[in-house]
Formats: C-alpha cells, structure tokens, sequence
C-alpha cells in the first residue's frame, strides 16, 4: 500500500470520516485489481457489498446507523411525504460499457472529487454538478450509480411525484428542502429525468409553478456548496432551459452504443452463462444496431433465461433469434 494510501486511511480512521474509509477501501480495491491480485480484489470487494452496516461509536460520536444507513432523516413535504428515496449500495449497478471519451469524462468527475482536498490547497474545486443526456437506455442513470459507487457515496434520487405539489409555491420550496439536506449530508443527489422541472421558461405555456421550479433550480445549482454531488439526467436536451447548461460543471452526452461496444454488452452479460462457439458475436452486434444499451442486456439477459428454461446446456443462435424477435414487439 502506498505511503499516501496510509495517510488517508489513518486520518479517516482518527477523524471518524467514514465516507473517506469507503472511498480508501475501493482504492485498495482497485489497486490490488490493477496488480493482478483478481481473487483478493473480488473478496474485498464482496466484502464491500455484503457487510452489513452496524451502529458503531468512536468515542463519544455516532459515525454510522443500521437505521438510516448512515443518514440523518431524510427530507420530507409539508404532507411528511419522503422528497427523496435512499438507494442502497448493494443496489447500485455499477458496470458499463461507454465509448472511451465518455469513460475519461466520468473518471476525471470521480478523480476531481477524490482529491478535492489537494485541489483545495491551490483554489481549485472539483466537479460537482453535473448533467447527462442521451436517448433513453443509453446509461445515464446507471452512469450516477457508478459514480456513487466508485466514490463510496450514498445515492439519493429526488422523488418528483412527492416534490411536485398542489399547493401553491410548495414545489420549489421543496426543491429548496432537499438540496438544504444535501448540505449537512455527502451524497450523489440525483434529479432523475429531471425534464418537467428544468424546462424551456420560453416554450413553456405554464406561467406558474414551472417557471417558478425553473428559477428556484437555477438559484440552488448556483448557491450549491454541499459535500456531494448532483447529477440530473434527461432525454430532452432541447428542451431545456439555455440558462440550465451554464450551472453544470460538466455537460456530457451518453451515445447510443457502437458495434464493438454492443458486443462488449453482450459478452459482458452472458460471462456467467456458458455460450455455443457457433454464436458470431460481431454479427449480432451488427444486428443490433438501433438498441440501445439497456435494450442490449435484456435481450442477452431473455436469450439466457429460453436457455436455462429450455434445459439447453449452452445459449444458441435460436435463443437469442428468439429474444430479438420479442424485443421488436414493444
């Protein structure tokens, strides 16, 4: 372990930071991978997703909860209605497969915020706003939960159907609410298809409440100075408010996938599923061609299962002929 490593690990220990402990864990964890050390990297790594948390004090301070996983309460509406949802770490996805510019965009965020202490020392910040677009299946979600993941961070996603309220003025208040929260909490907040409340104010007919969530997220992304980050994704990058896009720190679109990053996909979701050599991996990726990444895995995914139900020892041509021809109903 390097000396660096050491010191982390012994000023996380001594200051009772526990998100720091996570994030030295997974870098020991990356670091034993990337020395050839597979099996000690899985066992750590599993140890990571099946330990699970215990209320532990350090002296005289709460570091960690088995009843909020870690957490103060989350925030709620003025009908105690919950603003945001926590996901668990054993529930975030974690591997994808991105065009490599797009890998080095997201592993300069998650490098930026591991060292925002050196880059503190000089007046620098590191990235914490950002946006994702692209078509719908492509990753922009599953690319917040990487994020959090890889920085040892909790996931909140905000809960626009608890946000969004029927009294007057009370969506943007409790827009306000959770990114208050974000302040006292080190999270990945994520604004999930964030596009009803970041809107065109122009093309918008509504003089109400949207333009009134609209402003109150341009002031919060503005103010914002919280532990964290946030990360909104949307489908709609037209329809987005122009002012929206100065906010971010980083704007970054997810492409639908390309031909070799198609058969990645599939080859990554049937390596626990034994393949008949007589599957031609770059044909079916070329088949492939309009789905998206999601639609990608589940077609994999539908293939194995015609496998195992069928008894068929190996997944062949006519079970993924099959999957693909299901796929093309919806």
């Amino acid at each position: 372990m390097k000396a660096e490593l050491i010191k982390r690990l012994f000023k996380a220990i001594f200051t009772e930071d526990i998100v720091s402990l996570k994030k030295i864990a997974h870098s020991i964890i990356d670091e034993e991978r990337q020395l050839g050390h597979s099996k000690l990297a899985d066992s750590l790594e599993n140890i990571t997703i099946n330990e699970k948390p215990r209320f532990v004090t350090f002296g005289t301070k709460k570091s960690f909860s088995s009843n909020n996983n870690g957490l103060s309460a989350l925030p709620i509406s003025r009908t105690n209605s919950p603003l945001a949802s926590f996901i668990p770490r054993e529930a975030l996805k974690h591997h994808m497969v991105l065009p490599k510019a797009v890998e080095m965009r997201l592993q300069s965020i998650e490098k930026e915020y591991a060292a925002k202490e050196r880059l503190g020392k000089y007046n620098l910040t590191p990235k914490q706003k950002i946006l994702l677009h692209g078509a719908p299946g492509c990753g922009k979600t599953l690319s917040a939960e990487r994020i959090a993941w890889n920085l040892g961070l909790p996931l909140l996603k905000v809960r626009f159907d608890a946000l969004l309220s029927s009294y007057f003025g009370e969506s943007a208040s409790n827009l306000r609410t959770v990114f208050d929260y974000c302040k006292r909490e080190p999270v990945v907040l994520l604004l999930d298809e964030c596009d009803f409340i970041a809107k065109s104010r122009v093309s918008s007919q509504d003089v109400g409440e949207v333009p009134r969530i609209v402003n109150m997220l341009l002031t919060l992304l503005d103010e914002y100075d919280a532990p964290g980050l946030v990360i909104a994704t949307t489908n709609l990058k037209v329809t987005l408010d122009t002012a929206l896009f100065r906010r971010f720190d980083d704007v970054i679109e997810i492409p639908m996938p390309s031909t070799g990053e198609r058969e990645r996909l599939l080859k990554m979701t049937l390596s626990a599923i034994p393949v008949s050599p007589d599957i031609d991996y770059s044909k079916l990726a070329e088949k492939l061609d309009d789905c998206s990444a999601a639609n990608i895995v589940l077609i994999a995914q539908r293939a194995a299962k015609y496998s195992v139900l069928n008894g068929s020892k190996k997944v062949e041509e006519t079970h993924f002929d099959k999957a693909i021809s299901e796929s093309e109903k919806f």
